[in-house]
């Protein structure tokens, strides 16, 4: 199985990616044959810094879980209203 094929399964997700030029934390918002979409999350305000179109064969590695990708997840999750 492609690493892409197996990125199709956790869009929409939070993780870790480093490509050939940096690494970010972030949400994965697409992921094709040819590209994907990541959204960038500045850890410090947990907001959205940027989105990324990384060339896909510049993927070097992927984080899906841990504690950092965990601590993400419940900080955004918190800024969530309930209203």
């Amino acid at each position: 199985m492609r690493l892409v094929e197996k990125l199709k399964e956790y869009e929409n997700q939070y993780m870790f990616i480093r490509w050939a030029t940096g690494g970010e934390y972030g949400k994965l918002v697409y992921a094709g044959e040819d590209f994907i979409q990541f959204n960038v999350i500045n850890v410090d305000t947990m907001e959205y810094s940027e989105t990324v179109l990384i060339h896909s064969p510049l993927i070097l590695e992927v984080a899906i879980g841990g504690f950092d990708i965990a601590r993400i997840v419940a900080e955004v999750s918190s800024k969530i209203s309930t209203d």
